[in-house]
Formats: C-alpha cells, structure tokens, sequence
C-alpha cells in the first residue's frame, strides 16, 4: 500500500495544507479559551466517556478511552481537573506517558450529544488523600488521580458524530455477532497457554468485579 502513496501526492508542509481549505469561520477561532466556563463545567458534569492522548519520546502517540459516570472528570477550578484511574490492564501505558512527557490532550463525549468538547493541556498523577477520597465508588479509591492542567478548550462541532450516527442503530452490531475480546487476542496472540474459554472467562471476571 505505501508503495502506492507517491511523493507528490504527500502534502509536506503547512502552506501546502491550508491551500487545500478555506480559512476557517471567525467563530470557529474564537471559540477556544484558556480556561473552563460555564459551558465547559457543564459539559464535563454530563460526560460519562473520553479519550486521552499522550506521548512518551521514542515510542510515539497513544489514546485510551476512560469512562465513569457522568462528571467523573471532576472539575477542582477554572483551569484544573480530575479524573480517577479505574482499574485495568495495567499495562500503564497513558500513565507512564505522561510520567515522561505531560502533554495531553482529551476530547469528552455525551450520549446523545453530536458535539464533543475538546480539552488540550499537560496533566500530572496523584495520589493525594483528598482526591482519592473524592474519586471512590462503593468505598474503593482509584490508585491515582490524573490532574490535568487546562491550557485550551474548546467545542467541537458534531459533524463528525452525525456522519458516524453514533447515538443511532443505522450501523450498530449485534453483541453475539461480533468475536468477543477473548477470542480476538488469543486468536492474535496465538498462544497455546490459554484457550479462548479461559480468555473469555477472564474478561467476563474483570468486567464483573474489578471495575473498580
């Protein structure tokens, strides 16, 4: 495929990009602060799922989803906020990133909302008391804190939800139809030390007694 991809084809530099798009709207400029407004709290006090990106040197970018209910991305002032890190895979992978390097950058969603809100800034991990506290679910406190500092935010527009139907079934799987998480890897893995039964089995523990 890459052999396909010419030379000239590849646009290689800032000029060359903007020439192939009109300027965009006053509004669509204006629209990014440095800090978090009404609009921003609020968003955030509905959102129960974003995404993350951060990049470690050497070994490039990565974005993970997190998720909770709505408002777990806890607002602590204008330009300050606090997600808890649920249990995973521990791989670590956005933690050790931003150990490395800070900048990150989210994008939160609400179902049935077409417009997301983006949030770029550099984050930090704590394990302070008080944010842990504030972060438990049925008594049990996330190991970590992510705190992110807000250098812009802004409103999405929601064409690219619209285009995807998102909130609508036009293009939603049936569960049983799909190869389940435990299949997809040990099928990927190829690894004969466990069975797709026992992949399964596992998922299914983590999703039913270590969310958090």
């Amino acid at each position: 495929m890459n052999d396909q991809i010419t030379t000239e084809s590849t646009v290689g530099d800032e000029a060359t990009l903007r020439g192939l798009y009109k300027d965009p709207l006053e509004l669509a400029v204006l629209k990014q602060l440095d800090r978090l407004d009404a609009h921003c709290r609020n968003f955030l006090a509905h959102s129960p799922f974003a995404v993350i990106g951060s990049t470690r040197p050497g070994r490039g970018t990565d974005v993970s989803p997190r998720g909770d209910a709505p408002g777990f991305a806890r607002v602590l002032d204008d330009w300050t906020i606090a997600i808890p890190d649920r249990p995973g895979n521990n791989r670590l992978d956005t933690m050790s990133n931003i150990v490395a390097d800070s900048e990150v950058g989210l994008l939160f969603f609400i179902p049935g909302i077409d417009e997301t809100l983006r949030i770029n800034g550099t984050a930090r991990l704590s394990h302070d008391p008080e944010l842990l506290a504030a972060a438990a679910v049925n008594g049990r406190e996330p190991r970590l804190v992510i705190v992110v500092t807000v250098r812009e935010a802004f409103l999405h527009c929601g064409k690219a939800l619209k285009r995807s139907k998102l909130w609508q079934d036009d293009y939603r799987v049936e569960k049983q139809s799909f190869p389940s998480l435990g299949r997809m890897i040990v099928e990927q893995t190829r690894t004969p030390k466990v069975t797709v039964e026992q992949a399964e089995a596992s998922v299914a523990d983590g999703y039913a007694n270590t969310l958090y």
